[in-house]
């Protein structure tokens, strides 16, 4: 049985916090491809969650997220 994801929307702003950058950066940096993410789909226990990683040098930014595209953790 597969799962489909959750549309995932994770405020621009959290990210760029998360990662120390401010938002218009974080934008510019996402447009130019330069911001790698990865979302990946929880099994297990973890069934039914999602983690989106954002990306950038040293920096990372780990959303977790639920079937409805509900925040959880981050």
């Amino acid at each position: 049985m597969t799962t489909t994801p959750p549309r995932l929307e994770i405020d621009g702003a959290m990210v760029a916090q998360a990662i120390g950058l401010d938002v218009a950066t974080f934008r510019q940096l996402m447009d130019d491809g330069k911001i790698s993410v990865l979302c990946e789909r929880g099994i297990g226990e973890d069934a039914g969650t999602w983690r989106a990683s954002f990306y950038y040098g040293k920096q990372r930014a780990r959303f977790v997220v639920d079937a409805q595209g509900n925040l959880l953790d981050h």
